[in-house]
């Protein structure tokens, strides 16, 4: 994927390519009539991808989701480099396009799907949803019905709230048989509805949402052990 005349590099990490947007605006103006797959970039999935996933990504736009990317980019030179949470993007992205763009989502329970489609008409009135559904697909014959009503109804953002890997794979084959812009975003869903609570914004503005959750969740310590690992490689230079 060519890299136009924006403020932005692509940084390997561990043979993982980052986008280094210096802000959520450039990022908006490179996928501006440009289809992909938005994947959120951070420590763990720096530490521990392997072939499928690395190529994956690389074929694709990975941006700074997590501080632990953030960091690494800013090692690596770029020193404007941001943490752009895929619980905000998401939302920038339909407030940027709900006017000119068709939108699909999938993810999460249906009730709340449901309540996400409703609450995006309140938010962007006028938003041309052509599709939702929840984010349990029990079978294949299930799969391969939703990305065949993608191909059918050709949306131009796809909205996929299902959690890494899972989702990943599914835009990967949603998008070979219909180009659009896909972001994956875990449960953002829940989040924007306000079934889970977000961290406070001084914990977000201090990049201290990590520690927030695991204050809230102590059991979250095994994969904030991962954001350790990283740092500790990324000071000793391994990456």
């Amino acid at each position: 994927m060519k890299n136009k005349a924006l403020k932005t590099k692509i940084i390997s990490i561990n043979r993982i390519n980052v986008f280094s947007f210096p802000d959520r605006a450039t990022l908006l103006s490179y996928i501006k009539g440009r289809n992909g797959i938005l994947i959120a970039i951070n420590a763990e999935k720096i530490l521990h991808a392997n072939k499928q996933t690395r190529e994956l990504i690389n074929r694709n736009i990975g941006y700074p989701d997590g501080i632990g990317a953030v960091w690494a980019l800013k090692k690596k030179g770029f020193k404007s480099a941001v943490k752009i949470p895929g619980c905000e993007l998401w939302l920038d992205i339909s407030g940027h396009f709900y006017k000119t763009h068709k939108f699909y989502l999938v993810g999460g329970k249906e009730d709340i799907v449901q309540q996400t489609v409703l609450q995006l008409k309140k938010d962007f009135p006028g938003i041309n949803i052509v599709g939702f559904r929840n984010g349990y697909i029990q079978s294949n014959d299930e799969r391969e019905q939703l990305i065949a009503d993608i191909a059918l109804q050709k949306p131009d953002i796809v909205f996929v709230a299902m959690g890494s890997p899972k989702q990943e794979l599914l835009m990967q084959d949603m998008q070979q048989k219909h180009q659009a812009i896909y972001q994956g975003l875990g449960g953002s869903f829940d989040v924007y509805v306000g079934n889970v609570d977000r961290a406070p914004q001084w914990w977000i503005k201090n990049n201290l949402e990590w520690a927030y959750r695991l204050i809230k969740q102590p059991a979250r310590i095994k994969r904030q052990i991962h954001l350790v690992k990283f740092l500790w490689l990324l000071l000793l230079n391994k990456f």
